[in-house]
């Protein structure tokens, strides 16, 4: 593996990209909390579901804490003078896109069973994504590693759901 070197921004610069990739994942998750938002007091409360489902209020905190950390994983990316940093940033966009598509599919299509197939999907880009973004700047790849381990458990949920309804 190459060492990457970080490239040489000013403050200002390096700011304004953190920004944008905060504002990013803010967006993702205003508009999924939109799509969400309908159907949680609704739709949602009336399925079955398995024992180990957290309640309603844990998901805001940790995917605030998931966000965040999706973010600052990107921006270190976004520093670094490496090869492989444009397509590392295009799958981090692409698993974000996927993010979001779940919870369209899930919650504003109220179709579990399509959700399940596009959460593995998204699993696949998440993985994809880290291993891209740890060739490049490790701390960026492991920052990585709570979102797919809570990926997995959402993964785990979304078919309990579907096996259970």
């Amino acid at each position: 593996m190459e060492k990457a070197a970080r490239r040489q921004l000013s403050l200002g610069r390096s700011l304004a990209g953190f920004a944008l990739f905060l504002a990013s994942v803010v967006l993702v998750s205003a508009l999924g909390g939109m799509m969400t938002a309908s159907s949680v007091s609704s739709w949602y409360q009336t399925l079955e579901r398995p024992s180990f489902n957290p309640p309603d209020w844990v998901f805001a905190p940790v995917w605030s804490a998931l966000y965040l950390m999706m973010a600052l994983a990107a921006w270190r990316v976004w520093r670094m003078e490496a090869a492989g940093r444009g397509a590392a940033l295009a799958l981090f966009y692409g698993q974000l896109a996927a993010n979001l598509g779940w919870s369209a599919i899930f919650f504003g299509l109220r179709a579990p069973g399509w959700a399940l197939a596009e959460i593995v999907l998204l699993l696949v880009l998440i993985t994809l994504t880290m291993r891209a973004f740890w060739r490049i700047d490790r701390v960026a790849g492991a920052l990585f590693v709570p979102y797919l381990l809570w990926t997995a458990y959402a993964t785990l949920l979304n078919a309990s759901i579907v096996f259970l309804n």
